[in-house]
């Protein structure tokens, strides 16, 4: 059983068909359509379609002027695209631990780790679930900070009724395969700041402005565009957003009822804040269990499992580069050693569903004998 399974049918087809007859295959009419429908979506007033999330991200950074000498606090537990943005940039990453309860940046250790230097935060909406975005603003408003909202799993999803990526100064979407919509690569920037949106306009192409005929240059920039095909699958995507977040809840709730009573696994939950969209369903083993063998064991039962992200203090760069030990945020390092991502997507049945709990339920018997062994044998 694959881990994720995208939602494509004729509609995403007779969207890229109209482009490919067309003969205009870059960004052009359909990425446009797909950049309206994400500022409706969000509330905002300016969005672009970008090559990926991670240079969505990246752009942002360079849109904002950071660089060398400034501070950029990143929630930890994340996919590292998240923080290599900020050293491309010649700045500094400043990771942040976070809440166990939701994956997200803990809004505590956020302000401890505030510096004269700090320059900007990215939280990170993990698997589809808000970071508590209240506290997370008041620091930004106190220190002066920019907000890069990282929702590269949450598009659509809420946090008290306000939709993620619009409560920062940025927000930052994914088209990955692995997100509840794709456009096999892609991703988006949303803005209502006039002053970062010209630069984004300009810096995605080249740093190109049009006059006439033709372009000048006014910045080094990125080709960092969305193509028209790619931005014609958005498009038909944004048409079932609604519905595949709702079947997903659905889901979830189930999925999360078969698994709730098996020892030794914490399910998702969703926040006291708002919606969670489950673009994964990430459970959490206890301590002591073998994640890895965990993993393992579903695979050889044909259910693609895998972790649930990275703790990014703990990948080998950033502690030969930054000094950081496995271990230095410890709720990101527990949860990068215990996660579990487990198959989920909006066309499971009940059947699926089902198979998946009662696979998990065997491997968890035997995770628990596996540890007792290792008890024995260290006693």
């Amino acid at each position: 059983m694959r881990l994720h399974l995208p939602s494509i049918d004729h509609e995403e087809l007779e969207e890229i068909r109209e482009v490919l007859a067309s003969g205009y295959l870059t960004q052009g009419a359909k990425t446009q359509e797909l950049e309206q429908a994400l500022a409706k979506l969000t509330g905002k007033e300016f969005a672009f379609g970008m090559s990926s999330c991670t240079t969505a991200l990246h752009l942002s950074l360079v849109a904002l002027g950071i660089g060398p000498g400034d501070e950029v606090l990143v929630a930890d537990f994340t996919f590292p695209a998240t923080a290599n943005v900020v050293v491309q940039q010649g700045a500094t990453p400043v990771l942040v631990d976070i809440d166990l309860d939701t994956f997200t940046m803990d809004p505590d250790n956020l302000r401890a780790r505030i510096t004269g230097r700090s320059k900007a935060i990215i939280p990170v909406h993990a698997f589809g679930c808000s970071a508590d975005m209240d506290p997370i603003v008041q620091v930004a408003e106190e220190h002066g900070l920019a907000i890069i909202e990282d929702a590269a799993c949450a598009i659509g999803a809420t946090y008290k009724g306000r939709p993620c990526g619009s409560i920062g100064d940025l927000g930052c979407f994914s088209f990955h395969p692995r997100k509840v919509i794709t456009t096999g690569e892609g991703g988006a920037i949303v803005t209502d700041r006039p002053e970062l949106a010209e630069r984004i306009q300009i810096l995605r192409n080249h740093g190109g402005v049009r006059t006439g005929y033709w372009y000048q240059y006014e910045a080094a920039g990125f080709n960092y565009r969305l193509s028209d095909v790619l931005g014609a699958l958005g498009v038909a995507q944004m048409r079932k957003l609604a519905s595949l977040n709702a079947q997903k809840r659905t889901l979830a709730k189930q999925l999360r009822e078969l698994v709730s009573e098996i020892p030794g696994v914490r399910p998702p939950m969703d926040p006291p804040w708002g919606d969670h969209i489950y673009q994964s369903f990430v459970i959490l083993l206890d301590e002591g269990l073998d994640r890895d063998r965990v993993v393992k064991e579903l695979r050889n039962r044909d259910i693609e499992a895998t972790l649930g992200t990275y703790a990014v203090h703990a990948q080998p760069f950033y502690q030969r580069e930054y000094g950081y030990a496995t271990g230095d945020l410890p709720r990101s390092a527990g949860a990068f050693s215990r996660s579990v991502a487990l198959p989920f997507y909006a066309q499971m049945t009940d059947e699926d569903l089902e198979f998946v709990a009662a696979a998990l339920k065997i491997v968890m018997q035997g995770a628990w004998k596996w540890r007792q062994r290792l008890s024995t044998r260290a006693g």
